[in-house]
């Protein structure tokens, strides 16, 4: 390959996101939907945020992990759906070689982080439903603080070699990437090199943080089960499985989804292209839509206290 058709994207070089290739002619009536499910994203995590930050009463472990979780999702849909939506409106597709690694950074990074909190809502609510008498002693605000510190340094630390490891590659085959937003492997791909090493640590990446995680959480929950089917009563244990409703269902929101995803993207070969990236970008935005709308609903404590913002406004 001659020297002019090589690309070298490691000085100030740019990639051409496609968005998603073969609905071009949909865009607009895509991005309405992206637009509408952003928007309430924003609205509904800094709701959450906002009223734990103002309401004295929530200033409990459970909604420290949850302001944590809120801060997440504006995160990651901030750092993909604003892009997305100028390639849907603008064609504004092209993204600097250094843009495009924080990007994937962001991506990955905020990506762990989530399902690390939902392992800290599952440690606390194990401490709560098993040990309740020493719950505020266990989970003292300096504990959820290192909890919350452990969190972002793990799922940064680990995700760390992704830009790293993409950067060193040479690239020359193309700068276009037939995607919304800049993903760790459709980037390496794109190399003229052997990227076995990038491909492995994605790998392992999924399974130490991801598949670690369930663990976790499966452990957690079968203790809290055990100790749910112990209780005397039918009421009294419906009533204790009631407060770990909205923490299953986050997790349903953030897991299920992201299953599919992984599923139909490795053996959904017959599935076209464009149906799969949409379904990847749907996926960024559903944990983010559907987590306030969630605790919203199932937890009286926020409920009451929007409740109460709403009607102080009206009167």
């Amino acid at each position: 390959m001659s020297d002019f058709n090589r690309t070298d994207f490691t000085n100030s070089s740019t990639f051409i996101l496609l968005g998603i290739p073969g609905l071009e002619a949909a865009y607009i009536w895509i991005s309405i939907p992206f637009c509408a499910m952003y928007t309430i994203a924003m609205l509904g995590n800094f709701t959450i945020v906002f009223i734990v930050k103002r309401e004295p009463s929530l200033h409990e472990p459970m909604f420290y992990f949850l302001s944590m979780l809120a801060v997440t999702d504006l995160v990651m849909s901030t750092s993909t759906i604003p892009k997305m939506l100028s390639i849907f409106w603008f064609n504004s597709r092209e993204i600097s070689f250094s843009a495009c690694l924080t990007q994937m950074y962001f991506v990955h990074s905020f990506s762990a982080m989530e399902s690390g909190i939902l392992v800290a809502m599952a440690f606390d609510r194990y401490v709560a439903i098993c040990h309740p008498l020493r719950h505020s002693m266990i989970l003292k605000n300096s504990v959820v603080a290192k909890i919350g510190l452990a969190v972002v340094l793990h799922s940064g630390i680990l995700t760390l070699p992704y830009p790293l490891l993409a950067r060193q590659w040479p690239y020359c085959r193309t700068n276009i990437i037939p995607h919304s937003y800049c993903r760790h492997m459709p980037v390496v791909k794109l190399a003229c090199a052997d990227i076995s090493i990038s491909s492995y640590y994605g790998l392992f990446d999924l399974f130490s943080e991801i598949g670690m995680d369930v663990v976790f959480i499966t452990v957690s929950y079968t203790l809290i089960l055990r100790a749910i089917f112990r209780l005397p009563t039918k009421d009294a244990r419906l009533k204790t499985f009631g407060t770990c409703i909205s923490h299953l269902c986050a997790i349903s929101a953030l897991y299920i989804p992201d299953f599919f995803s992984s599923l139909t993207q490795r053996f959904g070969h017959n599935v076209p292209r464009h149906l799969l990236i949409l379904i990847v970008n749907v996926y960024l935005l559903v944990p983010p839509v559907l987590h306030p709308i969630i605790y919203g609903a199932r937890t009286k404590q926020i409920r009451g206290r929007l409740l109460q913002l709403f009607t102080h406004k009206e009167t």
